[in-house]
């Protein structure tokens, strides 16, 4: 795995600080993951028979829409440095495109653990019970983060490919969407049978089966090292890309 430039650890301080300067955005990123859990407890939960209790099958689904929700503000932060002459002055100053792009995702993998902690904490405090032991919790941990690291760098790319901040969060909502066609929210087999393939396959259903079964405590089977193949391309792809975009925006 590439070093992360040091540069990009002062970048990532810059982007928190712009994050702190927005309490608005803040807040929104970090309750309404929250709120849509509870209303999917609360509201739907009795409804969907899912073998447990609903607070226990929902809550890796929730942490996942919860750093999707993240990623979509690395994008608008992206553009928004692209469109507003930042970047021009951080090259005057010879810093590369990778340098400063790593700012942004290191930036938002901490905003996105913090938000999650957060999803976790209510979810512990409305019925919530993991059965993990601490291996568990450190490999659920360590693939939450390998998601969160690959969908900041895929929402940094998409950042470079927006010619605004509002297109940048519309190009983000993807992300924001695809839990809900997966067995985020409701066992697959209850879908319509069109949809069962491309909810089976898609990246998100071994992520959000892997964290379920290693924080119940349940067989993980072949599930997680699908769960972080995905990860592992969708960060490559998504470097990759980004690195092409930025040398054709800053040409």
């Amino acid at each position: 795995m590439t070093a992360v430039p040091a540069s990009a650890f002062v970048l990532a301080g810059r982007s928190l600080r712009i994050s702190s300067r927005r309490p608005d955005a803040l807040i929104a990123a970090l309750m309404l993951p929250v709120m849509l859990m509870l209303i999917f407890v609360y509201f739907f939960g009795g409804a969907i028979d899912t073998g447990t209790t609903y607070v226990t099958y929902v809550v890796p689904g929730a942490m996942l829409l919860c750093a999707g929700f993240g990623a979509a503000s690395t994008a608008v932060s992206v553009t928004e440095d692209m469109t507003n002459g930042v970047i021009d002055r951080f090259r005057s100053l010879d810093i590369g495109g990778i340098p400063i792009l790593a700012g942004h995702v290191t930036a938002s993998v901490v905003r996105n653990l913090v938000s999650t902690t957060l999803v976790l904490a209510v979810a512990l405090a409305i019925g919530f019970r993991p059965q993990a032991g601490p291996l568990a919790f450190l490999a659920a941990a360590g693939l939450l983060l390998a998601y969160i690291t690959a969908i900041s760098w895929l929402a940094a790319a998409l950042g470079l490919l927006a010619k605004s901040p509002e297109a940048a969060g519309g190009f983000t909502f993807l992300m924001m969407f695809l839990p809900y066609p997966s067995s985020a929210f409701v066992p697959i087999e209850t879908m319509p049978g069109w949809l069962h393939g491309f909810a089976d396959h898609q990246p998100l259903t071994p992520v959000i089966e892997s964290l379920r079964a290693l924080l119940l405590a349940q067989p993980t089977g072949n599930a997680p090292w699908v769960a972080l193949a995905w990860c592992a391309g969708i960060t490559a792809l998504a470097m990759a890309l980004a690195s092409v975009f930025f040398r054709r925006r800053t040409r």
